[in-house]
């Protein structure tokens, strides 16, 4: 009887948790952030009770309620005539016969507003970190300093990293979106670094609950001179990081191409200083010459004779 309670129980804040998401992402423009407030329990230790009511804090905007719509409906109807057209907004046969796609490029500030950078600030780190367009606007430029002092708060042991990371795309009313590229094998990039290692990320979101913190990386090197550098990163190449579940030899991890999330830059090798990544593009490509899945030598525990 108490088991069958305490699933009952754990169902109805499932439902509720749910409700909101759906409520805040339709209602979110039209009662600006009240309705955040409004679900909200928590309160800093020491604060004092608030005298009004939760209801009478509600700033309703009927007009932006209604923008919000209308962009949200418009988005829709976009959505609904590329999937009417094909995969991708193109026709069946030009999808099949894709060999190579530009996913991003850096050409304005619109381009840089799709990224959004993060360092060991956000853990009390003094690592600095900006992203602006490069020389006559033809590449992102990544840079900053690198400090590995960790804070002094008794529990943080390490520190020093700064990132970049790509907005995951984002449907008509809130919906997640993924990235198909199940038709390539390669990531292809267009860089020039200062000579330091940079990990590249790639996040995905899969099905099972058990793999929703798998992060795929691949170790990218730069040459740290003054000309471009195209690099070329085989899908096989990129491992499983230790975020919640564990590989060895016997039992590898590879990357599922159908549950990419979105892509993202790390540096943190550890060395103090200041450092700089030029992005030109970043790309994928169908090298049809690469025909390895898994780039790691597999053992079989009991091999027949």
């Amino acid at each position: 009887m108490a088991l069958t309670l305490r699933l009952l129980t754990s169902a109805q804040l499932h439902v509720k948790c749910c409700r909101h998401k759906v409520l805040h992402s339709l209602l979110g423009p039209l009662l600006s952030d009240s309705m955040s407030k409004l679900y909200s329990s928590y309160k800093r230790p020491g604060s004092q009770p608030e005298k009004n009511l939760s209801w009478q804090n509600i700033d309703f905007s009927f007009k932006k309620g209604i923008d919000a719509l209308k962009t949200q409906l418009s988005m829709l109807r976009k959505e609904t005539k590329d999937y009417l057209i094909g995969p991708g907004g193109r026709p069946f046969n030009q999808y099949m016969l894709e060999q190579t796609r530009v996913l991003w490029e850096f050409r304005s500030q619109e381009d840089l507003n799709k990224w959004v950078i993060s360092s060991d600030v956000e853990i009390g780190g003094k690592s600095e970190v900006y992203l602006k367009l490069g020389r006559n606007n033809q590449a992102a430029l990544l840079y900053g300093t690198l400090n590995t002092e960790a804070p002094r708060d008794g529990e943080t042991k390490y520190s020093g990293y700064c990132s970049m990371r790509a907005k995951p795309p984002v449907g008509s009313f809130a919906r997640k979106k993924y990235y198909d590229w199940s038709n390539f094998n390669s990531l292809y990039l267009r860089v020039r670094g200062d000579g330091r290692a940079w990990m590249v990320n790639i996040y995905t979101d899969p099905y099972f609950s058990h793999q929703k913190d798998d992060l795929y990386n691949y170790f990218m090197f730069t040459r740290g001179g003054p000309y471009w550098e195209e690099i070329k990163i085989p899908f096989s190449k990129f491992f499983l990081s230790s975020r919640g579940r564990v590989q060895d030899d016997q039992h590898p991890i590879w990357l599922d191409k159908a549950s990419f999330l979105t892509l993202g830059f790390t540096i943190g090798d550890k060395v103090d200083g200041p450092f700089q990544l030029e992005i030109d593009f970043i790309g994928l490509l169908n090298d049809r010459a690469h025909t390895e899945e898994f780039a790691y030598e597999t053992y079989e525990k009991n091999p027949q004779i």
